[in-house]
């Protein structure tokens, strides 16, 4: 027993420096009923990439070539300059404060001024920009668009969007999307979560043997693994992309090994073992899945991979790891090993030694 404290001790250790991931990095929501996407870019620009963020709240802009690209502002003010020195901003562009904020919520300083003489501050040595472009998402927190609040049952186009970008004197027209999608039926989804939940702690509770636990831990740390694999490309708004990913893939990786620990002392008929495992294992398991939780209610999820299996695995790490906890405790104290050998004791009629 020391032993297995000193490993348990060990991988908690490692959670701890490890820090809390979720499916995506850099921050922002796992999941949402809207979506936003990028349909095209007329003209072309050959080394110039665009893409929307986090279901439309963000627009990145990556100019890998030597001709600068300007952005303006709302009132068509100079706003951005994106080169090869580097990112410049206008500080009298309205746009500059403005799109510090998701919605926009900002009291503009005195000298914001769109007829002004723009006033360029670097932001960035990189050619390479992340902000909040108004035009790509909606823009009300708590009212839906009258469209959707008419019939929330299927989806709906809410905005057909532009941004206006500049390239070497040349006009060019990011054109995109904004749409909104029916989450799924809580009664269809929540029944499973709950399901899984109960079986960790059936399986501590009830079972006969560490076995069936031993089977959920290794669904757990598969889950995990495909959790972190489907870690999605950060923005370039995250310093070290390998450290971002890394950082992802840690909590699930030590998840897969503490699952097949588990496993193979289930298989031994550890019980005390497997039951502490599982503790750790369901630690793990929330530590991933709850900053991803909101993809259990909202009809797109953050994934590199396809939806059903991300919103699954999130599932999993939630509802299993919470099981898995109780459960957990509850096989080390039904399966814990005696503190010592003990003494038989001698049977009704049997002589008795003289001390």
């Amino acid at each position: 027993m020391p032993r297995l404290l000193v490993v348990v001790l060990g991988v908690l250790a490692t959670l701890l420096v490890a820090g809390p991931a979720g499916a995506h990095v850099g921050g922002g929501a796992a999941g949402s009923d809207f979506d936003g996407r990028v349909l095209s870019v007329t003209p072309e620009l050959p080394g110039v990439s665009v893409r929307v963020l986090s279901f439309g709240d963000e627009f990145e802009l990556v100019n890998a070539t030597a001709t600068e690209v300007e952005v303006p502002g709302y009132s068509d003010e100079p706003y951005l300059r994106i080169g090869p020195d580097g990112v410049w901003r206008n500080a009298h562009s309205p746009a500059t404060y403005i799109n510090l904020d998701r919605f926009g919520r900002v009291a503009l300083p005195d000298d914001a001024d769109p007829a002004a003489e723009p006033e360029w501050v670097q932001v960035s040595t990189e050619p390479q920009y992340v902000w909040h472009d108004h035009r790509t998402h909606w823009m009300s927190e708590s009212v839906l668009p009258p469209a959707v609040a008419a019939d929330p049952t299927r989806d709906h186009l809410v905005a057909e969007w532009v941004v206006p970008l500049s390239s070497g004197g040349t006009d060019v027209a990011v054109r995109g999307e904004l749409t909104w999608s029916p989450p799924p039926s809580p009664w269809l989804v929540w029944p499973a979560y709950a399901a899984l939940a109960v079986a960790a702690v059936a399986a501590g509770l009830l079972a006969r043997g560490p076995r069936p636990l031993g089977w959920l831990l290794l669904v757990g740390g598969a889950a995990a693994l495909w959790h972190a694999l489907a870690t999605p490309e950060p923005p370039v708004s995250v310093s070290s992309h390998t450290g971002a990913i890394l950082s992802a893939l840690l909590p699930g990786l030590t998840a897969a090994v503490v699952a097949v620990l588990g496993f193979v002392a289930a298989r031994r008929g550890r019980g005390a073992m497997t039951g502490l495992l599982a503790v750790v294992l369901g630690w793990l398991l929330l530590v991933q899945g709850l900053p991803d939780v909101d993809v259990l209610w909202t009809a797109h999820v953050l994934s590199a991979g396809p939806a059903l299996p991300a919103r699954a695995a999130v599932a999993v790490l939630v509802a299993l790891g919470a099981g898995c906890v109780v459960g957990g405790v509850a096989a080390a104290r039904r399966f814990r090993e005696p503190d010592g050998p003990r003494r038989a004791q001698p049977r009704v009629g049997e002589p008795q030694p003289v001390t």
